[in-house]
């Protein structure tokens, strides 16, 4: 038996190429996680396909459902709410986890709750240390880049977006000038930490008196140095290159951030994403908020919780749950789906 005082929340995460499972008490605690990775299917291809994602999340979402509720040890007459990522990501891949949810919902009259991707990756911090607002979070991820205010546990607005490539993305796409397996932005970041800034790649947008970013130049200038050095002959020290490229990608994102901490003023600052693993990014961060005056509090999720995982999924479906925004049985999959924009960015 379980004390009903307490909230729990099973939840579903498959947007991409990642399967996971998870129940979470009272929207800070794990239970269980379950993640099912496809990353060894996709690394062949240099990249996720769609069609396989959706093909791998069907052959395991029932038998991972049943090891999340197992190793909390709780049955379905313990779960109070099923959470879902709705969106944004591929559709098939979304769909899956929508549909098993819909269905677990229908079954046990569970309610049933969608999620935005985005404010699940923000919200893996709850489970990490309690957010004081208003906040501010860097969303760094493969198909995102995104300073987003946060007034409260559930009212989000992006203040600043990627206005082509996500740094993810742009890592995936050196990584395979490098000859580096998808995904790349693990190896990209060790040996960056063995080499050197010497190339001096551009700085996009750096002075700029918004908060929007853009990587498209900087990996144009990655590829295009490495293609004229085989043309010409010239062998270039891999280490340095990744080192060049990491240091321009850090320096514009800790520059904004920084320059959005002074002008908001947040008592929390949140790095979430798969891009929040990266060793590099997360020291300057660190140390570049350590030399404020007024400094906000940083939490940086654990490795685990900075890729997808459904903990994120159950720790915003708390907050959501609380605040009473349940949704239908005619959720369906949104793979546009966004976080909304503050006003002076729609005004630009």
């Amino acid at each position: 038996m379980t004390d009903k005082k307490d909230i729990r929340i099973l939840a579903y995460e498959s947007s991409c190429d990642e399967t996971s499972t998870a129940v979470i008490k009272n929207g800070r605690e794990i239970e269980s996680l379950v993640v099912a990775t496809q990353i060894k299917s996709h690394q062949r291809f240099g990249g996720v396909v769609p069609e396989v994602a959706s093909r791998h999340h069907i052959e395991v979402i029932t038998q991972i459902t049943k090891e999340a509720l197992s190793e909390a040890k709780v049955t379905w007459n313990d779960i109070d709410a099923i959470a879902v990522t709705y969106g944004p990501g591929l559709v098939g891949a979304l769909l899956i986890g929508v549909s098993a949810a819909k269905a677990a919902s229908m079954a046990t009259g569970i309610p049933l709750i969608g999620v935005d991707h985005i404010m699940g990756h923000i919200m893996a911090a709850q489970l990490e240390d309690e957010i004081e607002y208003p906040a501010l979070a860097l969303q760094v991820s493969g198909g995102h880049t995104e300073l987003v205010l946060m007034h409260d546990p559930i009212n989000f607005e992006i203040i600043g977006d990627t206005r082509d490539d996500a740094a993810g993305e742009a890592y995936d796409k050196i990584g395979r000038v490098l000859g580096v397996n998808y995904p790349a932005g693990k190896t990209i970041d060790t040996w960056a930490h063995q080499g050197n800034d010497t190339f001096n790649f551009p700085r996009a947008m750096l002075e700029d008196d918004d908060y929007d970013f853009s990587f498209s130049g900087l990996k144009s200038a990655f590829i295009n140095t490495c293609h004229h050095a085989d043309q010409i002959g010239e062998k270039l020290d891999k280490y340095d290159l990744a080192a060049s490229f990491q240091a321009a990608v850090v320096d514009v994102l800790s520059h904004k951030t920084i320059r959005a901490i002074k002008e908001f003023k947040p008592k929390t600052f949140v790095l979430g994403g798969g891009v929040a693993a990266n060793r590099g990014l997360r020291e300057r961060l660190e140390a570049e908020i350590g030399k404020l005056d007024n400094k906000p509090k940083v939490i940086i999720p654990p490795m685990k919780l900075c890729g997808d995982n459904a903990a994120m999924i159950g720790a915003a479906a708390y907050n959501l749950y609380k605040a009473g925004k349940f949704s239908g049985l005619d959720l369906n999959a949104d793979p546009s789906l966004e976080l909304p924009y503050a006003d002076a960015i729609l005004d630009r």
